[in-house]
């Protein structure tokens, strides 16, 4: 094998050697039908020590004598085969940021979507969009081809096990993933698994290292039938290594805690449960993380307190439980179901804020004057009682309607999904009801000023509308609707925001290590990029890195017909938030100093600031033992967790996405089936010689109408290419126009819905 290797690269070192495939290469070196598999395991082990490239698909060449060119960095594949390429730097770096690099699909190599790669620039690109279906094109990324791929991304994949006379093959449900998974047949190795042509299944990957070849693997697990609910969510579960069952340490450990709060835990903290205390929360939430409290005091202040679940005082650092919720990092929220970072008993019981039980909390407590000005902050640790659990279409009525008739019959919350849900509307005397809007108009008032000032101050809105899904008994989707970021969400946004910046800044001006929520500034080569791009849609932008532009630019797109695609792409040119050992600010919110604090039974981060201030309050009182004192996190054990955290929620965010997308395709395939088809308004966010892509304007959900579908005349694009025109009406179709349009084909495999007009 020496010998071969040392015949290898001297014939790819030789001057006269022009790059060839394995076949021809065998050829070249006077090798036999039995060695090629020696030839091609040899080549394997060179690729994979970086003496050997593929170039112009398998071509083999000698690797470089110096890599100082290479690029490392994540692949992310679009369906057309084509990739992008983010380089590691312009992750971990704070400097200028490197550009993301295009790869056409005939240079990927054997890379699969996800991987880490190493790539070499091979000239710069024209600056249009990037090939493949979208309303949207990208960036004018520098043109590189993959030289090797450094990491896998994963061993497994979820799909469909499809059968083609003979052979199986698995179809990716990721449409990323461009190529089909050849596999045995599944009765070999799951004899009693009952695997069928359709199913859902789990499949292993194999090394694969020759692109010429398809890749091959072994599936491991059916999941179920492919696009049942079921096995839907059990492919989300194993594609994103979510796990809704706890090991049994942490239930054994679980177990032992109390089902109620008893009466030594409430010693030493501020007595709330006699005062307006309430929540405020979707409609099925299951775990309330927040509560609010209201007093007037002296010379017409007001001191609102922010009451937090004092999750710290059950989920003791280092135990099993601990462990694994630090592992989960977050509760994530699929379509219909939820995936919790802590037990149910912790997380829709002992620490949930429900109403008329007695709860442990950590509060912040801000005063403000007549003017709603902040006059002071303080912090303590509070045992509480809520009078009342709000929904926020509950709250938004109670903040605009004075007829008590209508406030009491707003709908109640789930309560299949909610548990209790207290007392009704309907049953609260007028002097009930009449003091929980004075309440919560007196806070709407306080909430109101807080946002303006925020505003006036560059803070950026970049709250956007939301669809909800919900699913019948069974699972399916059933029914849509817009969750707007109305005035009873900016309340208890406003105070929430608050909560988290005074303990941010009291954990810094006490040198604690803790955890912060960075926003870093954007980069000017991707804002110039989305100024480029706003101008196809004639949105006209100055400097985009000076903030006022950026507040302007939002205005704007709060008005202009294709705002929340635009807004979109706005939020893709601003770096991710992420979590940090070091106080750098939030781009976002414009604040030097801020944190997350406010959402401990779902946000692990949460927690560790949560001990961080208990810290900071054990220090005030001067009262405690050396011990006590001591720092709960090390500055080095801040620094893994900001960056594991980071890594947890941007996973939870793909898996909610996933969950999202699959289930609006599933919602808009059962509209085939209905005989009435429903109408759907849409507003034209891009015109194609092949057609329109539109954007509902209800569940902000993106479709294409086919030209084909404008059946009243033919049409062709004009001029411009903004629009379509009739060749005999001369109706012009385009860019901004809104239309109402009805289902008319959906790929779940390509999650795409065609649509034409109604």
């Amino acid at each position: 094998m020496k010998k071969l290797k040392d015949q290898i690269l001297a014939l790819l070192a030789s001057p006269d050697y022009r790059p060839v495939d394995e076949i021809h290469l065998a050829r070249a070196l006077g090798l036999d039908k039995k060695q090629r598999k020696l030839l091609s395991h040899e080549v394997r082990l060179l690729a994979a020590a970086g003496l050997v490239q593929r170039v112009k698909g398998d071509r083999l060449a000698a690797a470089q004598p110096e890599e100082n060119d290479l690029i490392t960095g994540r692949i992310s594949f679009r369906q057309s085969g084509h990739a992008l390429v983010v380089p590691d730097r312009r992750i971990n770096e704070k400097g200028p940021a490197e550009p993301s690099y295009f790869i056409p699909a005939e240079e990927t190599n054997v890379a699969l979507h996800g991987d880490r790669v190493a790539i070499r620039i091979e000239a710069k690109s024209g600056g249009g969009r990037i090939p493949g279906r979208g309303a949207f094109g990208g960036e004018r990324e520098q043109r590189a081809r993959v030289v090797r791929v450094v990491e896998r991304a994963r061993d497994t994949l979820v799909g469909q096990l499809k059968r083609v006379r003979n052979a199986f093959y698995v179809s990716p449900d990721d449409p990323r993933f461009v190529h089909d998974i050849s596999v045995p047949d599944p009765a070999t190795s799951l004899p009693r698994g009952g695997i069928q042509p359709g199913d859902k299944v789990v499949v292993r990957l194999k090394s694969w290292t020759e692109r010429h070849r398809i890749p091959e693997g072994e599936v491991i697990e059916r999941l179920g039938k492919t696009f049942e609910p079921r096995a839907e969510l059990a492919g989300v579960y194993r594609k994103f290594d979510l796990t809704p069952e706890f090991p049994a340490a942490v239930l054994a450990e679980v177990a032992e805690l109390p089902d109620e709060v008893r009466s030594e835990e409430c010693v030493g903290r501020e007595d709330y449960r006699e005062k307006a205390v309430f929540t405020i929360d979707p409609d099925d939430a299951k775990d309330f993380d927040d509560a609010l409290s209201l007093e007037e005091i002296d010379h017409g202040d007001v001191r609102v307190g922010v009451h937090i679940a004092d999750v710290s005082a059950y989920v003791r650092q280092g135990t099993a439980l601990d462990k694994e919720a630090q592992r989960r990092g977050n509760s994530t929220y699929l379509v219909g179901t939820v995936v919790p970072m802590l037990p149910e008993k912790l997380s829709n019981g002992l620490c949930s804020l429900v109403e008329a039980k007695d709860r442990l909390c950590k509060a912040v407590f801000l005063t403000f004057d007549k003017r709603a000005r902040l006059k002071s902050t303080r912090f303590a640790n509070t045992v509480i009682r809520s009078r009342k659990r709000l929904t926020y279409k509950q709250a938004y009525g109670l903040l605009f309607t004075d007829d008590l008739t209508a406030i009491r019959a707003l709908p109640l919350p789930a309560k299949h999904q909610t548990g209790s849900t207290g007392r009704a509307l309907s049953s609260l005397s007028d002097h009930e009801l009449g003091d929980l809007q004075t309440w919560i108009r007196r806070l709407w008032a306080i909430a109101k000023r807080l946002r303006e000032q925020r505003m006036a101050a560059g803070s950026l809105d970049l709250d956007m509308p939301e669809t909800k899904i919900y699913v019948d008994a069974e699972g399916y989707a059933e029914r849509l609707e817009r969750i707007e970021h109305d005035e009873s969400h900016q309340l208890i946004e406003e105070f929430m925001l608050a909560a988290n910046e005074s303990v941010a800044l009291a954990t810094r001006e006490k040198r604690l290590p803790s955890l912060y929520r960075v926003h870093d500034e954007p980069d000017a080569e991707k804002l110039a990029e989305l100024r480029d791009l706003l101008a196809t849609f004639h949105v006209k932008t100055n400097d985009l890195t000076r903030r006022p532009e950026v507040v302007k630019l939002l205005a704007t797109l709060s008005q202009h017909a294709q705002g929340y695609s635009l807004r979109t792409q706005l939020l893709r040119s601003l770096k991710k938030a992420v979590y940090r050992a070091s106080p750098d600010g939030h781009y976002g919110l414009n604040k030097s100093d801020y944190t997350h604090f406010t959402s401990p039974i779902r946000r692990y981060a949460d927690l560790v600031v949560h001990r961080v201030f208990g810290q900071a309050l054990v220090k005030k009182s001067g009262g405690a033992s050396d011990s006590a004192r001591r720092a709960v996190y090390s500055a080095g054990q801040m620094d893994s967790l900001g960056e594991h955290l980071s890594l947890t929620e941007t996973n939870s965010q793909e898996a909610e996405r996933e969950s999202q997308k699959i289930k609006l395709v599933e919602f808009f395939e059962r509209e085939l089936q209905k005989k009435v088809k429903t109408r759907f308004e849409a507003i034209i966010t891009d015109v194609r010689g092949q057609g329109l892509f539109i954007e509902l304007t209800e569940s902000m959900t993106f479709g294409f109408v086919p030209l084909a579908a404008l059946s009243d005349d033919q049409y062709l694009p004009t001029a411009d290419g903004a629009a379509l025109m009739g060749r005999k009406s001369k109706r012009k179709i385009g860019l901004g126009d809104r239309l109402e349009v009805v289902v008319a084909g959906v790929d779940r495999f390509k999650r795409q819905m065609d649509f034409k007009p109604a």
